[in-house]
């Protein structure tokens, strides 16, 4: 499709009719199909670091005002902290609704401060429905989404959250194994934002980078974005946007322990000490508005302590990962316990081993 602005729109309203009207049982198969990777995916994103065209479509007058595009953007900020808490789950369809309600305002012609201001909230909404969509294991419809969030922000004119669009991209790219077409993403992100990124999102753009090097088997690669990530960071200030406000010392210590876990799990001697100190610092920092992000991280430490035969470690570090699972409606903190259960098992288990494992496996049968 070009990179015209209608293009998202129209996008946007078909993805959320069609998701909306879907019951139950047809979900599953329409929603979780493989998301495409390789030149199929890559090579239609280049325009996006090209000027957007203009809308020449013929349109009704629009009537929004500047007090209805503070109450959409507040909304949409809602919904992203409800994702950053929550996980997926049952508000992802309040956030498609709303992605279809400022679909529907863009067909008709508003004024080019209130257009470009919709865009953007668009492109917010789209990247939520995105994650929610990943978040719950829909790869195709969450590559979807990302795509009509990156239009917006292109539309937008917002190449600082298009960039992060492209972070979320290649993420679900490490998760299905797609390592290099992950780093392409990063560098394609880089390339749009290089003289105007803030330094927030140059960090995390940096650890998608060491993410990818690190899942390559790059170890001083990986070292050396880390460590970029961490240079950038220490100067950020309050000024950024409020999406990439999230990406703080905590964050960055837990994305780090995360990737030093990677690599841990070939080399548990050398690096799972340092990944379960990683972990431990973002424990320590997260606020708790980050209840996903709290239940991941005691994943990762159990599995740390696993590793290294520390069974006392691992099951109390299990028992803070399932009281902290139950609190989120996550599919990926779900998928991520269900990979902790198998240390668990095979064991002359003793008796706290064996609760540990029974906790793991009620909860993952609710």
């Amino acid at each position: 499709m070009p990179w015209h602005p209608h293009a998202a729109v129209g996008l946007a309203d078909h993805l959320t009719r069609s998701d909306l009207v879907l019951n139950r049982r047809a979900a599953t198969p329409a929603l979780s199909a493989a998301a495409v990777t390789g030149a199929a995916l890559l090579d239609t994103l280049e325009g996006w670091l090209q000027p957007a065209g203009a809308d020449s479509r013929t349109r009704r007058q629009g009537r929004l005002g500047t007090r209805d595009l503070d109450d959409l953007e507040t909304t949409a900020r809602t919904f992203r902290a409800w994702d950053h808490q929550y996980g997926g789950g049952l508000r992802r369809k309040a956030v498609l609704g709303q992605l279809n309600e400022v679909a529907s305002a863009l067909d008709e012609h508003q004024s080019p401060a209130v257009e470009q201001r919709l865009y953007g909230v668009m492109a917010q909404l789209a990247g939520t429905a995105a994650t929610m969509a990943w978040d719950l294991g829909h790869q195709r419809r969450a590559q979807d989404y990302y795509l009509v969030a990156l239009r917006s922000a292109h539309a937008a004119g917002d190449a600082a959250f298009g960039a992060n669009v492209l972070a979320g991209m290649a993420r679900q790219m490490l998760y299905v194994g797609r390592h290099q077409d992950a780093l392409e993403l990063v560098r394609l992100a880089q390339d749009g934002v290089r003289t105007t990124a803030g330094p927030r999102l140059r960090a995390m753009l940096h650890t998608r980078e060491a993410w990818a090097y690190a899942a390559m088997g790059r170890h001083a690669a990986f070292r050396r974005a880390s460590g970029q990530a961490g240079e950038a960071l220490s100067t950020a200030g309050p000024d950024e946007p409020y999406w990439i406000g999230y990406f703080d010392t905590a964050e960055l210590a837990g994305v780090t322990g995360g990737r030093l876990l990677d690599l841990a799990r070939q080399d548990p001697r050398r690096h799972a000490p340092t990944a379960a100190q990683e972990i431990r610092t973002a424990l320590d920092r997260r606020g708790p508005e980050a209840r996903r992000s709290h239940a991941l991280d005691w994943i990762g430490l159990a599995e740390c302590h696993f590793l290294v035969g520390d069974i006392t470690g691992a099951v109390e570090s299990t028992h803070h990962a399932v009281g902290a699972a139950a609190r989120t409606r996550s599919g990926r903190v779900r998928n991520q316990l269900a990979q902790l259960y198998p240390y668990t098992v095979g064991r002359d288990a003793t008796g706290p081993l064996r609760e540990a494992r029974d906790r793991i496996r009620e909860l993952l049968a609710t």
